[in-house]
């Protein structure tokens, strides 16, 4: 009888050991984890994902109180909302990641490239596993630290331009409008800086960074047990900021286009921008994921998505020009540009940052946010434009138009 006892205890033990190791012990829950426990959406890249410039609901050159959607605190994504957990990566509470519909969290970093890098004494993270002494984290690590212990379904990344050198893009451009008359413009396209960007050399060279970024994203999930029916990667391209040069509402000649508009550069420079700049990062992105052979990825084309509403576009306009008392005014998000001004000296005491130049806005961020949740909740991609008025969330409407199958 002590045998059979024995003998009972033994298979009781058994099944104890085989349901601890399935994590389905009597009465406890399963920990959060690949496939278990509500899901979340990631966000990884740079200042065009990570909601940089997200605090300014349109432009204005009265009272920045005008425009001020989320005030001094838009940045802060530390526990406490109190201060950024790394500072200068201006993840704000309107980046586009915040769909609603599933729980999310934003490891974009405005200056990112690629690979981890210092900007100064900046610390600006990477998709990549870096790490160090003191704790801090490439975005590829830190989505695998993640997913290990939430159900991640979704990862949007949008990652590049700053491989290329979007800032001294933006600055040289601006500053050779200023120092060039209209009878002798010196273009940036031409100058030797910004060609060396766009040889078909670096070109190749930045697609297999981006293309290896891709591919970290994937590994970073790997190793988080996930398989890639699990989740789904949204490979997003970038929105054009400016429209042609033939789109502007302000003279070239002059200089109200930088004075009042906040978009100083010339028309050829702007139309070489939108239809070479702008493709280039994209079509970068596109091949460097086919070159990754990512199956679970489904693109995101922005690329027209803040069409209409462009720094300096004459479809609308500055809420002065528009009559416009403050962003919450009725018609506001209609009425006004979704990218945010190219600021010099109104930057120096605040409360507008260098950084937020030429990046979309709080509208602007909104109108992404509402196209990525179309693409999160048809798991598909699709190619996202403005359909005008807002939805009962005070997001731009916008239409994602998905490809033929």
């Amino acid at each position: 009888m002590s045998q059979v006892r024995r003998l009972g205890r033994r298979v009781a033990m058994a099944a104890v050991i085989a349901a601890a190791a399935a994590g389905a012990l009597p009465g406890s829950a399963l920990a959060d984890g690949p496939g278990v426990g509500p899901q979340w959406i990631v966000a990884l890249g740079d200042s065009a994902i990570s909601g940089e410039a997200g605090r300014w609901a349109g432009n204005t050159n009265g009272s920045p109180s005008r425009v001020d959607a989320l005030g001094p605190n838009a940045y802060s994504d530390n526990a406490t909302g109190t201060a950024e957990a790394i500072p200068g990566c201006h993840r704000s509470k309107s980046g586009e990641v915040h769909i609603s519909v599933v729980k999310s969290l934003n490891l974009a970093c405005s200056g990112a490239r690629t690979s981890t890098h210092l900007d100064g004494s900046t610390f600006k993270p990477g998709i990549d596993f870096y790490s160090d002494s003191s704790g801090r984290q490439g975005q590829a690590l830190a989505l695998r630290e993640f997913a290990l212990t939430h159900n991640v379904s979704a990862v949007v990344v949008l990652i590049g331009a700053n491989d290329y050198g979007f800032a001294d893009i933006v600055q040289t451009c601006v500053e050779d409008w200023l120092t060039s008359p209209s009878w002798w413009k010196n273009l940036c396209q031409d100058d030797s800086n910004i060609r060396a960007m766009f040889t078909p050399a670096n070109i190749a060279a930045v697609t297999a960074r981006v293309e290896q970024a891709y591919r970290n994203v994937a590994l970073a999930m790997e190793r988080a047990h996930y398989t890639t029916a699990m989740y789904t990667i949204f490979d997003q391209s970038y929105s054009s900021p400016i429209p042609d040069g033939s789109g502007f509402r302000y003279p070239q000649s002059g200089f109200t286009r930088q004075t009042i508009g906040g978009c100083g550069v010339w028309n050829a420079d702007a139309t070489w921008a939108n239809r070479t700049v702008v493709p280039i990062l994209n079509d970068t992105t596109t091949n460097a994921v086919a070159a990754a052979g990512l199956t679970n990825a489904k693109p995101l084309d922005t690329s027209d998505a803040l069409v209409g509403h462009r720094l300096c576009e004459n479809t609308v306009g500055l809420l002065e020009e528009r009559g416009i008392a403050t962003w919450q005014s009725p018609g506001a998000a209609d009425a006004t540009e979704w990218v945010s001004q190219i600021r010099t000296l109104t930057t120096i005491g605040g409360p507008y940052q260098l950084q937020e130049d030429a990046h979309p806005s709080y509208w602007g961020q909104l109108a992404l946010r509402n196209c990525l949740r179309q693409a999160y909740l048809t798991t598909s991609g699709g190619h996202c434009v403005s359909t005008g008025g807002l939805t009962t969330d005070r997001e731009p409407e916008m239409n994602l138009q998905h490809p033929p199958d």
